[in-house]
């Protein structure tokens, strides 16, 4: 006999959720690795990008008020909200059918103008990362955080090369 799946009451096996854990820090790494590389206004994270965005926008209006604060800095309590849930849940189902992964969780930058970190990230669903992201790069709301990116990414080359120095010196004796 089977019955129906309620995941509102379904158990979590914990080997699942560390394997979603892991590809949430990978999909998180690699953006983070684009907004290094790409001005974010050229970022394209989607076929689909013009559409998520007009549909986020219109959908949920009060993102555009106070110069798009609501973009800038995610207010997870009005996200997780009852009201903010369901019209979530109602914006992702949109896109079952079109968008690979739609509904996998994914990390986000709770504040677009820092980097990712244990203060500044949440979980939340691919379509909420798309949602966010696009409309952060369409607004140039990432900007700063690709110049951090650029900025982390040429410290890190110059200390490999330093490493690679040291390294050089102590197998030639000096």
């Amino acid at each position: 006999m089977t019955t129906k799946f309620d995941p509102n009451n379904a158990q979590n096996a914990i080997e699942i959720e560390k394997q979603f854990a892991v590809k949430a820090v990978e999909h998180a790494q690699t953006y983070w690795n684009l907004l290094e590389k790409v001005p974010p206004r050229n970022l394209k994270l989607t076929k689909l990008d013009d559409d998520i965005f007009e549909h986020t926008m219109r959908d949920f209006p009060e993102l555009a008020e106070n110069d798009h604060e609501k973009v800038t800095k995610l207010d997870e309590d009005w996200m997780k909200s009852k009201d903010g849930k369901e019209r979530w849940r109602k914006f992702i189902q949109a896109y079952e059918k079109t968008v690979k992964d739609y509904n996998f969780g994914s990390l986000i930058r709770t504040d677009a103008r820092e980097e990712y970190g244990e203060k500044n990230t949440i979980f939340v669903t691919r379509m909420q990362f798309y949602a966010f992201e696009i409309a952060r790069n369409r607004l140039g709301l990432n900007d700063q955080a690709h110049e951090l990116a650029k900025q982390e990414a040429e410290k890190e080359r110059m200390k490999e090369a330093r490493d690679k120095e040291k390294g050089k010196k102590r197998t030639h004796g000096k």
